[in-house]
């Protein structure tokens, strides 16, 4: 059976997560290809995961209990991915989450205008995809394969 070293494992969670996170903010800001709403919340589980695998190696005490928030931060974000999905294949309607920009407050012409010359991207868009398949895909698999190592992990804790 697959022997699974935590350490190791912890620490390829964590380049794949600084990995993830640089490549989202080099296609944003190098690439010039705008994120919707929902793109900018699925990086937020990968923050997290960066900062829970820091604390794991200076508090290595608390290995279990943070390998078993790894779990529930890479199964959210496989769900918010799932949704996101969903919302692209047309499967889902666009909910508030990703018309959070445009708030009903009133508007001076100004605002008005100015929000006309921004670019506004729809979460059912697809603007960047990577051997044909959107990063959102490529969040599920990401975050479903971390999410069953980790889980497997957990369970065999003790006999590692």
């Amino acid at each position: 059976m697959l022997n699974l070293n935590k350490k190791k494992f912890l620490l390829l969670t964590f380049l794949i997560s600084l990995f993830a996170l640089i490549s989202a903010y080099f296609i944003e800001y190098i690439l010039g290809y705008q994120p919707c709403n929902l793109c900018l919340i699925e990086r937020i589980p990968y923050v997290i995961a960066l900062i829970i695998i820091t604390i794991n190696f200076k508090f290595n005490h608390l290995e279990r209990y943070l390998i078993l928030l790894l779990v529930f931060v890479f199964l959210t974000s496989t769900l918010i991915s799932l949704y996101h999905l969903g919302i692209e294949q047309g499967f889902i309607k666009e909910s508030l989450v990703c018309d959070l920009k445009n708030s009903s407050k009133i508007l001076s012409k100004e605002e008005i205008l100015q929000q006309l010359q921004q670019k506004i991207v729809s979460c059912k868009d697809v603007t960047f995809k990577i051997l044909g398949f959107s990063l959102t895909t490529l969040n599920i698999i990401i975050s479903l394969l971390i999410t069953i190592v980790f889980t497997k992990i957990y369970f065999s804790y003790d006999k590692n």
